[in-house]
């Protein structure tokens, strides 16, 4: 996975992201607009043979940089939380 920032101005950040599909950037997408923070988080996959995607979030008082990290923070636990449930199955 490959990311570049697009455009990184104080309520908006917008990038490109390679190699990633609509798994990750839902998931991620959907726990941004847990931060009431946050305006607007979407992406766009302009072709579908091509391997990338434009995702922008905007935040009315945060720091969208800081939301995008605090949503992936959130992320990693979930997972972790469910990793620790999936190891207590036998």
């Amino acid at each position: 996975m490959e990311i570049e920032i697009l455009e990184d101005e104080k309520n908006t950040v917008k990038f490109k992201i390679k190699g990633e599909r609509h798994t990750i950037l839902n998931l991620l997408k959907k726990e941004l607009f847990e931060d009431s923070s946050v305006e607007f988080a979407g992406y766009r996959i302009d072709h579908p043979l091509i391997d990338e995607v434009i995702f922008s979030v905007t935040t009315a008082k945060k720091d969208p940089k800081k939301a995008v990290k605090d949503a992936i923070a959130r992320i990693q636990k979930q997972i972790d939380d469910f990793h620790e449930q999936v190891k207590k199955i036998k």
